[in-house]
């Protein structure tokens, strides 16, 4: 993909860069040269997305523990996820990192010197962006290198993934149930009202969620001020905490109560923690919730090619398309492509993979 979209084109934010190593990442090659720099201007720009969130790769076709031993040696190694270094096509690296971080491919973008392995990429990943070298010092200036705002989870995301691969390793060594393995992570689950200083977190999750999105909808700062100061809404702010470490803001709910039912408007999870079922934990509380106040539960869903899973989790918790006279209490009919799933809610039982923390509405 072009690197520089049209004036008029909306920005999507990059989730992860994937670097080439000889003369992109360092100057020169290390096969000729073991003691390859690496410049002050390219160490800000990883330093800087490293602190904006974005994560960052390698995909290079090199002596993979000669580059490693390089990279720790320059003190950055720790600032990469998931490095390809051999001596394979470079597409198939960047793929491999995207599939492992869960990502969109155009969530992804490609720095490198050579354009014949740019175009190479670019070939068999069409929605990967890709940028040359010389542009390296420069990213942390362009739109789609830019969060809308920067939060406590941004500066922590790479750490967050690297626990994460631990966390999957023990998963796959582990010998019994899954089951058995979630109530292992001793997982605590808070659900808590967003206050003025989350909402930064809120509104970074309603971009970045795709496939646990439940309408793709975009809330921005200035709505969801209006929405905190409106006694009828709920915003809440998911949190997940294990013996690995912090998940950190892994979910949003927002929530409008009339009397005869609760209009859920929104539910975000974080991909990251679609495994352990913090989605369905959610719902089932807010089920839950709904029963006790004997009201009724309309939810709002967009079907798209990413969030196949979000309607699952709402199906399976019993919301069908039914039609039903609480509907007209809602107070705007639902914009185009957006259903409206119903349910009459029954109590829940509390989860028995994590300790759910979470006020009474």
């Amino acid at each position: 993909m072009n690197a520089t979209p049209a004036a008029d084109t909306p920005v999507v934010q990059v989730k992860c860069l994937v670097w080439d190593l000889d003369n992109t990442l360092w100057r020169g090659t290390l096969l000729e040269d073991p003691d390859t720099p690496l410049g002050d201007d390219v160490r800000r720009t990883v330093t800087e997305l490293d602190e904006r969130g974005v994560l960052q790769s390698v995909a290079s076709k090199n002596d993979h523990d000669l580059a490693w031993d390089r990279l720790r040696r320059l003190g950055v190694a720790d600032l990469f996820v998931l490095p390809e270094i051999g001596w394979g096509p470079k597409s198939a690296s960047v793929r491999r990192i995207a599939e492992r971080l869960n990502f969109a491919p155009g969530a992804m973008a490609f720095i490198d010197d050579q354009p014949a392995e740019r175009a190479e990429v670019a070939f068999h990943l069409p929605d990967v962006r890709c940028y040359p070298a010389e542009l390296a010092a420069g990213l942390t200036a362009r739109p789609e290198f830019t969060p809308a705002a920067r939060t406590v989870d941004s500066g922590r995301r790479r750490r967050m993934y690297q626990a994460g691969f631990r966390r999957d390793a023990e998963r796959a060594s582990f010998t019994g149930p899954d089951h058995d393995f979630l109530r292992s992570l001793e997982s605590v689950l808070t659900l808590a009202r967003a206050t003025a200083p989350d909402l930064s977190r809120v509104e970074e999750l309603t971009l970045r969620t795709s496939q646990m999105n439940a309408t793709g909808v975009h809330y921005p700062d200035s709505l969801l001020r209006t929405l905190l100061a409106d006694p009828a809404h709920e915003v809440l702010v998911a949190t997940l905490t294990d013996r690995f470490g912090p998940h950190g803001a892994v979910g949003v709910v927002l929530v409008e109560r009339h009397r005869p039912v609760w209009h859920l408007k929104l539910l975000a999870t974080s991909c990251r923690v679609v495994s352990f079922g913090v989605g369905a934990v959610i719902v089932n509380w807010l089920v839950d919730q709904a029963a006790r106040c004997g009201t009724h539960l309309v939810a709002d869903f967009r079907p798209t090619d990413r969030n196949r899973i979000m309607e699952i989790a709402y199906r399976f918790a019993g919301f069908t398309e039914e039609s039903c006279v609480c509907h007209t209490a809602l107070a705007l009919a639902p914009v185009d492509g957006i259903q409206r799933l119903h349910l009459h809610p029954a109590s829940r039982p509390a989860p028995d993979t994590m300790r759910l923390t979470a006020p009474d509405l």
